[in-house]
């Protein structure tokens, strides 16, 4: 596979809310809605350890580097230029994450587990990309009231359990604001216009493209969560996150395109 050009440059100013353009035709397209972004602050060094060859710890302009627990809910998966599988439907994903830069600027995210209630999903995205996929079972509880402007106020509240190993589960309850967050530390955390992973023997990088994130603020009502403890960051969930952000309830989410992934330049 070809290596992939470097988009922009590896400084955290450089983060851009609007995708670049993929560099092939999209092959996936999912939509993704009622996400929550839990966040803390880490030492690179923490991270490092779980990098693709080819890539290291991402750091903020402080030069912290970052782990997050982020749920959402996934729908209308399709292959393209096929229409939605029927079947797929919709589901959960519960993600721990980090994020990595590689050699030729491209920045992306580095997943540490990626927990779905799709059992096809998750053999097919281990197969095809190497992600960590695990089977769940998960359930999502909404508390919204709607305010007449196309937005609600209210709670979301997501329980899983994983079906394998130690069965590891997590609880988290927040109340999403109307309040719209667009600030270099939001952008350095969810601007990532794709992920590096190792596939094969090779670091591979899958671009994805969206329109910007329609980001507010959040309060954590309620963590209760073992999936940290189980991706490698034991300490983590005993202390409060640094970022709580979230997608408006009531907002339909946002459309996601992926391109193949391309093995990196070495």
């Amino acid at each position: 596979m070809p290596s992939v050009p470097a988009p922009r440059s590896g400084s955290p100013a450089d983060l851009d809310p609007h995708a670049p353009p993929l560099p092939g035709r999209a092959v996936i397209r999912q939509r993704w809605s009622d996400f929550i972004f839990l966040h803390w602050r880490v030492a690179p060094d923490e991270v490092a350890p779980f990098m693709p060859a080819g890539t290291r710890p991402d750091v903020d302009a402080n030069g912290d580097a970052w782990v997050g627990l982020i749920p959402f809910v996934l729908s209308d998966h399709a292959f393209m230029p096929l229409p939605p599988v029927p079947g797929l439907g919709t589901f959960i994903e519960i993600n721990v994450r980090t994020y990595s830069i590689d050699e030729s600027g491209q920045r992306g995210v580095v997943f540490r587990s990626l927990d779905a209630e799709q059992l096809p999903s998750v053999l097919a995205a281990r197969a095809l990309f190497g992600l960590p996929y695990e089977w769940m079972h998960a359930e999502r509880r909404l508390d919204d009231h709607e305010t007449g402007t196309g937005t609600g106020t209210g709670t979301i509240e997501y329980r899983s359990r994983r079906r394998t190993g130690a069965r590891p589960t997590t609880r988290i309850h927040a109340r999403p604001s109307t309040a719209p967050v667009d600030t270099e530390l939001s952008r350095f955390l969810t601007a990532r216009w794709g992920f590096h992973e190792r596939h094969l023997g090779r670091t591979i990088y899958a671009r994805n493209t969206h329109e910007p994130w329609p980001l507010v603020a959040a309060e954590l009502l309620h963590l209760d969560d073992e999936l940290l403890a189980a991706a490698g960051f034991a300490h983590l969930a005993a202390r409060a996150p640094d970022s709580v952000l979230a997608t408006p309830l009531g907002h339909p989410g946002i459309i996601t395109e992926f391109a193949a992934a391309r093995r990196i330049a070495r």
